[in-house]
């Protein structure tokens, strides 16, 4: 006897969902209010201190108070380093830009090295551009379209009208085109923007709401437009700085957006875009917004990638810069030296008292003298670009308790959430097996040889 034939309901199918690796990370899983890492949310566990580290530097990048700032998240494979960068673009929203870049792309682009990386910094940064745009906007009432026997242009003529007053437009071949799309007929309300032709269909109107024409559960029903037909609106559109250098680099075009293949962009092209932007900022057109970039597996890059990151961080416009290393003390490419993962250590420079406080003053930040004294001790032992680098988040952590001066307990908490590079080179000392060596060689075992008695990872 033949085995029966199951059957299955379309309810009961599911899409092609593509599951990756992060598939499953929703966000950071921290409480928005004070910011303290959840146990379990959002699909990310455990790493509570980085996480919360992580939504300091995220808070700070959507109020744009942070940028031209780098964070390193160190630690051994496996630990979660690009689960938490996952997490940080799918919290920052479609506004700000997030870019993620592998170093090892850098080497493999046919390119130079400096000018992937500029591609890369600029399409980290967002450009808010403002705009007014004439729309008419009302409900329609008729539409007749003439077409011609041989089948050549078309004509016709739109009714449309608000609760005030209704006017008849004349329509050519491409009007008629687009009401055909969009499936415009009596009763609709439509918005027409005058500057591109572009046809939105914003509903039903209610007059028809009592029709007894065929229509589907998602029918939204709106009110007929009150006052003129023709009305200005404000209209917002969020783009990157890279995207505006490939749309005005005359050898590339706008088309290099769809194929990828931007090549190298001219630097004059790059300035005079800088200047219009700042123009446009001056006059309230446009807003900067800083965003991210992450860069995985950041000891791949060599000593020229490092000083033109160094002096692109400086620039005025610069995205905070996230990288992640799985090395311990490894040698920088390029050089004939080693360091912890793969980076060059910074300096520590003479009267870091004065320059800490100006840096405060320049970022609008009362401290108190303990906390300067704190800020200066930690410049002259940990480097004076770390010192002013918390800073900020030490305002963040005084705002967070209502707090108008930053004291010595949050410069505190900041120094415990972010590690300085003497902490960093002591972490790598420590747990040196754990992160992957010169060899190649990774072991999850602290103590002991065969794992039975050893201690595990501390993944917390």
């Amino acid at each position: 006897m033949a085995a029966p034939i199951t059957t299955v309901s379309s309810s009961e199918l599911r899409g092609l969902n593509l599951i990756a690796a992060h598939s499953h990370i929703r966000g950071l899983g921290v409480d928005l209010a004070t910011l303290e890492a959840k146990p379990s949310a959002q699909g990310l566990i455990g790493q509570e201190k980085a996480r919360k580290a992580a939504a300091v530097i995220l808070q700070m990048v959507k109020d744009g108070k942070i940028a031209g700032r780098a964070v390193l998240v160190a630690g051994p494979p496996s630990t979660g380093k690009t689960a938490i960068a996952m997490g940080m673009s799918q919290s920052l929203g479609p506004d700000v830009p997030f870019t993620m870049l592998a170093s090892s792309e850098i080497f493999s682009l046919e390119m130079s090295k400096t000018e992937a990386l500029t591609q890369a910094f600029r399409k980290s940064i967002g450009v808010k551009i403002k705009e007014e745009s004439e729309i008419i906007e009302g409900e329609v009432v008729e539409i007749q379209i003439d077409r011609s026997v041989s089948g050549g242009n078309k004509q016709g003529k739109l009714t449309i009208k608000t609760t005030d007053m209704e006017t008849v437009y004349d329509m050519g071949t491409k009007m008629i085109d687009s009401m055909t799309k969009e499936k415009v007929m009596a009763g609709d309300i439509i918005s027409i923007d005058k500057s591109s032709g572009k046809i939105s269909k914003l509903g039903r109107s209610y007059a028809r709401s009592r029709d007894y024409d065929a229509m589907g559960a998602d029918t939204k029903f709106v009110q007929c437009p009150e006052g003129e037909l023709q009305v200005r609106k404000e209209v917002t559109h969020t783009v990157t700085l890279h995207e505006i250098d490939v749309i005005n680099s005359r050898t590339q075009g706008f088309l290099a957006l769809f194929s990828g293949d931007t090549g190298e962009i001219r630097s004059e092209v790059r300035d005079q875009i800088n200047t219009k932007v700042g123009e446009w900022k001056e006059e309230g057109k446009a807003e900067i917004i800083p965003g991210v970039l992450f860069i995985d597996e950041v000891h791949m890059l060599d000593i020229e990638c490092f000083s033109y990151i160094n002096r692109a961080l400086e620039a005025d416009l610069a995205p905070i810069v996230i990288m992640a290393s799985n090395r311990g003390h490894s040698q920088i490419r390029g050089t004939t030296y080693k360091s912890p993962h793969g980076l060059p250590l910074d300096f520590s420079i003479e009267s870091s008292s004065s320059i800490i406080a100006i840096r405060a003053q320049e970022e609008e930040v009362d401290l108190s003298p303990d906390a300067l004294a704190l800020l200066t001790k930690i410049g002259q032992e940990s480097g004076l670009r770390y010192a002013s680098n918390i800073i900020t988040t030490s305002t963040l952590l005084s705002q967070k308790r209502k707090s108008k001066e930053v004291s010595i307990d949050d410069v505190q908490r900041s120094y415990r959430l972010f590690y300085d590079p003497v902490r960093s080179t002591k972490l790598v000392n420590e747990y040196e097996k754990q992160f992957i060596g010169e060899d190649g060689q990774v072991s999850f075992v602290t103590n002991g040889t065969n794992g039975t008695h050893a201690d595990a990872m501390d993944t917390a």
